[in-house]
């Protein structure tokens, strides 16, 4: 296993003081499972005090010791940052994940630490000094069968948050459940042990499921298996709930939501409109939210007709509501709810625009209520999620029209810019007033139309109209 040189010569220094460095958790699974390892985490054995190590490492680098009294140093080294911390034992004694008697215990051994860990492909180590793998409960066999077990019923059940853990690790690694987690995490939920977890740390794995997993229908799979759903009602709703087979031969509302939602994890894997390191998984967690979201008015708006026929007329309005609803179960992140909300509501758009041979003017007015490259994603994984023919081509033919009319117009990832603004009525000598928006909305609307295409001819119209 590779390890950071400073690892190594940190580990020299803890063996000269009787102790051991063993690198423990996600970073010793994601090597067995060929992952890039990126976070490091070391646990150490046999020193006397926290102190001790503290001092050590305050030798090589910087020290945070925010979390000292759970047995945890952060260590900044070359600014890359690894925690270490001392074996520890928790158990319960009280409601939310804060309600924890955490013991820490330098001369604990490395299994009966292990123990309090959640399934048995985190509870591996790496002795550096050693150069040794240490897997007390297999976890390295239940990689190669790809599965995910839990370690222990009562540790496991202390922290409610391991069902949404066993959720995106089986979606992320395509692994099952064992038949004891299937049956321990359902009971669990049946109990309504789910209920004391803040949002806060579900959204944190429903990030994960969705940004991390090749196919998060699983874990949306999974999660209806073991009656996660019933805290997800706008999901839940969608089950069952019929569609037109002509359009949707692939069945309910449900299975619909999660092809689309696979295809925008495939389209997002692509490559994101206009991405940065810095903001790439923000876009890519606002584009398969939408996408989760983006059929939940069907539920309330689907009717059967006498003839049979299958409608959910204005379901893309009335989702509006619901996606507000299912979005704020999971986030009071109110600027990143209200941008998934136009995606909801126009991702029809594109499709009907071009069957209907829409001229410039809509397609300008549409860039100043979505961005219409966002837009076209969403709607190419609506049209990818289904088992027509034309889906299985992959040719989104009505997104590339639109893309490309937008591109045109340059309104592909914003509305056109006003040609004028307030100052410039300041200069023609008028005092601002109700009359300064009258003005200003007009002019930008014979933008919209094509009418006026340059601030000269703005000034004109202003001055022919309203001097």
């Amino acid at each position: 296993m590779f390890v950071p040189k400073i690892l190594k010569t940190i580990s020299k220094v803890i063996s000269q003081h009787n102790g051991s460095a063993v690198i423990v958790g996600g970073s010793v699974r994601d090597h067995f499972m060929k992952f890039p390892v990126k976070d490091y985490d070391i646990e150490v054995y046999g020193l006397q005090s926290m102190e001790v190590l503290e001092t050590i490492l305050l030798e090589f680098g910087s020290v945070n010791l925010v979390g000292k009294s759970f047995g945890v140093l952060k260590f900044v080294h070359d600014n890359e940052e690894y925690d270490f911390s001392f074996p520890r034992l928790e158990s319960k004694v009280s409601k939310g994940h804060r309600g924890f008697d955490v013991q820490v215990d330098g001369k604990m051994d490395f299994k009966t630490a292990s123990k309090r860990r959640d399934f048995t492909v985190n509870a591996m180590g790496y002795d550096i000094e050693r150069k040794a793998f240490l897997d007390p409960f297999n976890g390295q066999r239940d990689i190669e069968e790809r599965v995910l077990r839990h370690i222990d019923d009562n540790s496991f059940v202390e922290d409610p948050l391991r069902v949404y853990r066993a959720v995106q690790f089986s979606a992320r690694f395509s692994f099952d459940l064992t038949e004891e987690t299937t049956r321990l995490c359902a009971k669990m939920v049946d109990e309504g042990l789910l209920e004391e977890l803040p949002k806060e740390r579900v959204y944190t794995e429903f990030k994960k499921l969705l940004l991390k997993a090749q196919k998060p229908s699983i874990g949306f799979e999974l999660m209806r298996e073991l009656g996660v759903l019933r805290y997800f009602p706008e999901l839940e709703a969608l089950i069952d709930v019929p569609q037109d087979p002509k359009w949707h031969p692939e069945g309910d509302v449900w299975t619909h939501t999660m092809m689309s939602l696979d295809a925008m994890a495939r389209l997002c894997r692509s490559g994101c409109p206009h991405p940065d390191d810095k903001n790439d998984d923000k876009q890519k967690l606002k584009l398969l939210s939408a996408t989760l979201c983006h059929d939940l008015g069907k539920a309330i708006t689907t009717t059967v007709g006498d003839n049979g026929k299958i409608r959910s007329i204005g379901h893309e309005n009335r989702g509006i509501e619901l996606t507000r609803s299912l979005m704020y179960r999971l986030t009071d992140e109110h600027d990143f709810i209200e941008s998934i909300l136009p995606l909801v509501e126009h991702h029809l758009k594109p499709s009907q625009f071009y069957a209907q041979g829409a001229k410039a003017p809509a397609i300008r007015r549409l860039a100043t209520k979505v961005n219409i490259e966002e837009l076209v994603l969403v709607a190419k994984a609506d049209f990818l999620g289904r088992t027509t023919d034309e889906a299985h081509s992959g040719k989104y033919e009505a997104g590339e029209w639109m893309l490309e009319k937008a591109k045109a117009l340059k309104v592909e990832n914003r509305p056109i810019d006003a040609l004028l603004q307030g100052r410039d009525l300041i200069n023609f000598g008028l005092k601002p007033s109700p009359l300064f928006k009258k003005i200003l909305d007009e002019v930008y609307d014979l933008q919209m139309e094509g009418t006026l295409h340059h601030k000269e001819e703005a000034l004109l119209y202003v001055q022919k109209h309203f001097l």
